[in-house]
């Protein structure tokens, strides 16, 4: 067996980035951009009022109350064309643009106007209420940088630079398939001897959180000849992520399958829990993960290796920072030599420090918990007991609105 992060550091050198598409502004939501985005104009692109009031020049109020002729109005998207001079003003409004000759604004509540006379009732400083040209960005300016896992935000803010279109990583089609006799689709009739495949409908919606495009290929037999026709509708995709006849059982036929259509094995085995029978290989061009059969080992599986292999694959910005780490909510025993990823729910002490309680049974076959779960606790092999109270490494699963 090898360990969890050798196991993951050979995954990553075995995936590549995928080529890059354009998409228009308002479809590049959760995309990753490819290239970075400069702004094509300057925000505000003049300066341009704060607040509704008048374009004055300051001079004008240095002794109040100082009356004003009012010469115009200056609105959003209707400027004023004419020129403040001495002891006139323009009626401006609030992002309208700052009339030739005014220096600052003064607002409405400290003034006063009747027949066409402005009384500034306050005296006002040069540059009040008035956002420069450029206060936000300039033309030129980097403001989404490649590798940005676009937010609503971002795609605002690529909007109001003049951008309509975006270079982003094609979302990558991730092949899957399910393996065993005994596994039959949700809904369809079940023998005693059967049970519901969960993971290609779990697999599939991993693929979609992350940012790519799942590809069912179906549930295999157990038969070698209808896996290795399954195997052969892969062609052509990112990657091809098989759950089910990993092990060593008689019926476990994955590797043997992979093995007759040329597949290179990069490892087999992994000194972690759940998820010990873990394949890694390529077929092909096609990187190869072969997952445990278990629901909740295939979930923790994609959540320490699908999630890594998507996000090298959509080229995503890691940001530097201390591993998600957590206060331990209960005693824990010794661990072995494999590293355990315990399922585990978060909560908030007094302090407001990150609670992880791993839940009292950690069977792998509990689907219920894995679904409660917020996290999993990671015991490194070997580890000593450890008391509530220490803190430990953590993996979140539910990061965003959508969780893993």
């Amino acid at each position: 067996m090898i360990s969890v992060e050798e196991a993951l550091a050979r995954v990553l050198e075995g995936i590549a980035v995928v080529p890059a598409e354009t998409v228009g502004v308002s479809e590049a939501l959760g995309r990753v951009l490819a290239a970075d985005v400069a702004a094509r104009l300057s925000h505000p692109p003049a300066a341009v009022s704060a607040m509704d009031g008048y374009a004055v020049r300051a001079a004008d109020t240095a002794a109040v109350p100082a009356k004003l002729k009012q010469i115009g109005e200056s609105a959003a998207g209707a400027g004023f064309k004419g020129r403040v001079e001495a002891g006139t003003c323009a009626r401006i409004f609030t992002g309208a643009p700052m009339p030739e000759g005014a220096d600052t604004v003064v607002i409405q509540e400290d003034t006063a106007s009747e027949s066409g006379v402005v009384t500034v009732k306050k005296a006002a400083k040069p540059g009040e209420w008035i956002r420069v040209e450029g206060l936000d960005f300039r033309s030129g300016d980097v403001l989404l940088k490649a590798g940005t896992v676009l937010s609503a935000r971002d795609v605002g803010l690529a909007a109001a630079m003049n951008v309509p279109w975006l270079s982003v990583r094609r979302k990558p089609r991730i092949a899957l398939i399910a393996t065993g006799n005994e596994v039959v689709m949700p809904g369809d009739p079940l023998r005693a001897d059967q049970i519901v495949s969960s993971n290609s409908i779990a697999l599939a919606a991993y693929v979609r959180v992350l940012g790519g495009e799942p590809v069912n290929l179906g549930i295999a037999p157990d038969e070698p000849r209808a896996l290795l026709a399954m195997i052969a509708g892969a062609k052509g995709a990112d990657l091809l992520v098989t759950s089910g006849g990993a092990s060593v059982g008689d019926y476990d036929l994955v590797r043997e399958a992979l093995g007759r259509s040329g597949f290179d094995l990069g490892f087999y085995k992994v000194a972690m829990r759940p998820g010990k029978p873990l394949i890694f290989g390529r077929l092909d061009a096609t990187p190869v993960l072969g997952f445990p059969g278990n629901p909740v080992s295939a979930g923790v599986c994609a959540a320490i290796y699908l999630k890594a292999a998507m996000e090298k694959m959509l080229g995503i910005a890691m940001r530097a920072g201390p591993e998600p780490t957590a206060i331990l909510g209960r005693d824990l025993p010794a661990n072995d030599r494999r590293q355990d990823y315990l399922r585990a729910e978060l909560s908030s002490n007094d302090a407001g420090e990150a609670v992880a309680t791993p839940f009292a049974r950690q069977d792998s076959s509990m689907m219920a918990n894995f679904a409660r779960a917020d996290c999993l606790v990671i015991r490194p092999p070997e580890a000593p007991a450890i008391k509530k109270g220490s803190r430990v490494r953590i993996v979140r699963l539910r990061e965003g609105p959508v969780s893993l």
